[in-house]
């Protein structure tokens, strides 16, 4: 009768484990990632790029090989020349940077003369959003728990919901147990 109590003592804290919210949450005020992009990713010596960087809290920086450091404001696109010098086919990388946020995307040289459409630009933010690279990597199956930054109040917080759902699990088989004796 004591191994019936136990596993079902363990399978109610295992449940209610299950249903506990998790407090791997995100904070009330956090934002996405900022998204950078370069319009188009194919052009022509000479020709106009549009630098989109979407979602920074201040000014963004666009630097490339072919075209000088260029400063996005907050939520915003800026139009840069590519040197007609640039070498037709080569690709380069365009580097972003915001709130210490580093991302980069390639743009490719194109033979031939600047086109029209290359010098317009565009009406439709783009919604590709390149990898943001992280000076120490990705740390998967690790579930953040290696970040350096422990959240006291999020450990505090799953620490009392691990008690709560045991003490209740106990709280009613004990209940239920006394409950029968009469």
């Amino acid at each position: 009768m004591g191994a019936i109590r136990i596993a079902s003592a363990a399978l109610i804290g295992a449940g209610a484990l299950a249903l506990a919210p998790s407090t791997a949450v995100a904070a009330p005020g956090a934002t996405a990632p900022p998204a950078f992009s370069v319009t188009p990713s194919v052009i022509a010596p000479g020709g106009q790029v549009t630098l989109n960087a979407i979602g920074c809290s201040g000014d963004a920086t666009a630097s490339s090989g072919v075209f000088d450091t260029v400063i996005i404001p907050k939520d915003s696109s800026r139009n840069a020349t590519v040197d007609p010098g640039a070498r037709r086919g080569a690709s380069y990388t365009v580097t972003f940077s915001c709130d210490s946020v580093r991302a980069t995307t390639q743009l490719t040289i194109a033979g031939g003369a600047p086109t029209t459409s290359s010098t317009v630009r565009p009406t439709v933010r783009p919604t590709v959003r390149p990898t943001i690279t992280s000076p120490l990597g990705v740390r998967g199956g690790l579930g953040g728990s290696a970040g350096g930054e422990l959240d006291t109040v999020q450990l505090t917080v799953g620490a009392c919901l691990i008690a709560l759902a045991g003490g209740g699990a106990f709280y009613v088989l004990r209940r239920r147990s006394t409950g029968r004796r009469h």
